[in-house]
């Protein structure tokens, strides 16, 4: 497998093994370290939030938030069809419903023009979803919720150092979460983070990720919580990593307009947007879609990549198919066609931080010898 071009590899030659060491010397490797509190200040100061809270990955970080804005049992949350299923599975484990709708075709974003249609006496948030490398359009989103007087909590898991209108991906939820999943542009290995500027649901978030202690007798619960904490360790990798952020996102932009630039006359395929009016794609992964004059669908043409020695991944699976939903009742009748179009002709190319030039030459090689 030594030729092998995986579809995500983290670039960890920063400061992290520098970290790493001065917790394992110290002693200090659970999440009562100092590397926690000087993460969670760090990105929260980058996306322009009060309060940072590090949890152990980026689902972890939706259940809290859906918890600390007492969504439950009646309640409804508007989201995509076309995300991943972290996002509806927070919302049914509180007990409350999904309520999804479908994409724009080129952004592949939660279409805005829809949600106002969803609305009911019951919707409590809307949740957005960024999704692979462009943002959605936030405003009319935020006016529809301060019409109708909802949350909002911003899932920014793949849009760290990606902006709005200039204003950064992170700063637009009552809460707002992100994931360090290895393929991220910051990773921790898992790990997650909440932030927001709201002091109240700040605290309830750190409760509600420390077991719900209390702070005068410890051992005495009022309500259950999770154990969410992030381990010093993994803050000490977030920490080196987000040091280089601008640079990593400047590479990933070189990464997709590379890729763009030697794929960009090839016929049937759809290249993601380079741009929209409110923001620059940052190329979190670089996904294609295959046109219908394709005579074969994604699945097909990843396993021809992968006879290549090349990694690809699906994209997302929409919530309104998804089979454990079906079984609950959820969205029983309900079509999203651009979602279902896109779960069956779209998928992503290697786009990870550490990938090469000569990669990407490889692998635009390739996509254009299955689609001859």
């Amino acid at each position: 497998m030594a030729d092998f071009i995986p579809v995500n590899q983290p670039l960890l030659d920063g400061k992290e093994k520098q970290y790493l060491n001065e917790c394992i010397d110290t002693g200090w490797i659970s999440s009562e370290g100092p590397f926690v509190q000087k993460f969670e200040e760090e990105l929260a100061a980058r996306v322009n939030r009060k309060h940072g809270i590090a949890v152990t990955n980026g689902s972890a970080a939706l259940d809290a938030a859906i918890a600390a804005l007492e969504i439950g049992p009646g309640d409804e949350v508007i989201l995509p069809t076309f995300t991943i299923i972290s996002c509806a599975a927070a919302v049914v484990r509180a007990g409350a419903k999904p309520v999804v709708v479908d994409s724009d075709p080129r952004t592949w974003n939660m279409d805005v023009s829809a949600i106002a249609e969803k609305i009911t006496p019951r919707t409590k948030a809307i949740l957005i979803v960024h999704i692979y490398g462009l943002t959605v359009d936030v405003d009319p989103i935020l006016q529809l919720a301060q019409q109708h007087g909802l949350s909002i909590i911003e899932d920014a898991a793949e849009m760290h150092g990606q902006t709005y209108k200039g204003k950064p991906c992170g700063s637009f939820g009552d809460l707002s979460t992100f994931s360090f999943y290895p393929n991220k542009h910051i990773t921790t290995g898992e790990g997650g983070m909440i932030v927001t500027n709201d002091d109240r649901l700040a605290a309830r978030c750190r409760s509600l990720r420390n077991l719900c202690f209390q702070p005068q007798q410890r051992f005495v619960h009022e309500e259950l919580g999770w154990n969410l904490r992030m381990t010093n360790l993994q803050a000490a990798l977030g920490l080196a990593q987000l040091e280089r952020l601008d640079e990593f996102v400047a590479r990933k932009r070189r990464m997709g307009q590379y890729y763009t630039q030697l794929l960009s006359d090839v016929p049937g395929l759809e290249l993601p947007l380079a741009a929209t009016a409110y923001s620059d794609n940052i190329y979190w992964v670089y996904g294609v879609v295959l046109n219908e004059e394709v005579p074969f669908d994604a699945a097909y043409a990843m396993k021809c990549l992968g006879q290549h020695q090349i990694g690809t991944r699906p994209f997302f699976w929409g919530m309104h198919e998804q089979p454990v939903f079906k079984k609950m009742g959820l969205f029983e009748g309900e079509s999203y066609p651009v979602a279902e179009r896109l779960a069956r002709r779209g998928f992503y190319v290697p786009s990870g931080m550490a990938l090469t030039t000569t990669q990407i030459e490889l692998v635009a090689s390739a996509l254009k010898e299955i689609l001859k």
